[in-house]
């Protein structure tokens, strides 16, 4: 009988890279060869979305007025977010947020438009468009991981004035600015809990059985 099990060592370097991720704000220039980020890109694409819809869209953006334009956009917002964070305003400016301007590449990526004549898959969950897109950073995530390079997803603009500057077409929406590149070092924990900002949750109080708020009872 064939076995379609992994080798254990490859089955290790999966799981270390998942437990390894992180979201990157720190950026130490350099660049990314173009067949790196190709393998890249392509990791991304092959992604599963509902009913093979393939929603994502990716925006390189290369000139370097454009991203200052983008980074621009992202600290506006960072000041809005920080005024609406009322006791933690001056907490959260203390954070670094992104890294727009020291990154080795930028990619927009978003979602296309007419994304409502699919209906398989999301006539009661329409947002499995966002799902998909989501997948899609993710294995870029893991694959930009494993190629030893940072990544971080910025979600800090205005969709709309985003949108506008990058002359997306109606219906389409931009979902995340990606920063890549080489880095330093990798944070040995996610940022966030290295600054103080939030704890991650242990899986098993977010582990239910048979419904909402019913302890596992068994051992996973």
């Amino acid at each position: 009988m064939t076995s379609y099990v992994f080798s254990e060592s490859e089955r290790e370097a999966i799981y270390r890279v998942i437990a390894l991720r992180r979201d990157m704000r720190h950026f130490s220039g350099g660049k990314v060869e173009p067949e790196v980020l190709s393998r890249l890109l392509e990791a991304a694409h092959q992604a599963p979305s509902v009913g093979l819809m393939q929603p994502w869209r990716f925006i390189r953006i290369t000139a370097p007025v454009l991203r200052e334009s983008i980074g621009a956009l992202v600290e506006a917002e960072r000041l809005r977010t920080a005024a609406a964070l009322g006791e933690r305003s001056d907490e959260f400016q203390q954070l670094k947020v992104e890294g727009i301007r020291e990154c080795a590449e930028v990619l927009v990526v978003g979602l296309m438009p007419g994304r409502d004549a699919h209906v398989f898959g999301r006539r009661t969950l329409p947002e499995m468009d966002l799902a998909s897109l989501s997948c899609a950073i993710q294995n870029m995530w893991l694959a930009a991981r494993a190629e030893g390079l940072g990544m971080g997803w910025v979600s800090l603009f205005e969709p709309q004035a985003l949108a506008d500057l990058l002359k997306m077409p109606e219906g389409s929406k931009p979902v995340a600015i990606i920063c890549l590149g080489p880095v330093n070092a990798f944070y040995d924990e996610p940022m966030l809990v290295q600054e103080g900002w939030a704890k991650p949750r242990p899986l098993h109080e977010l582990l239910h059985e048979n419904g909402w708020n019913e302890p596992c009872g068994h051992d996973v």
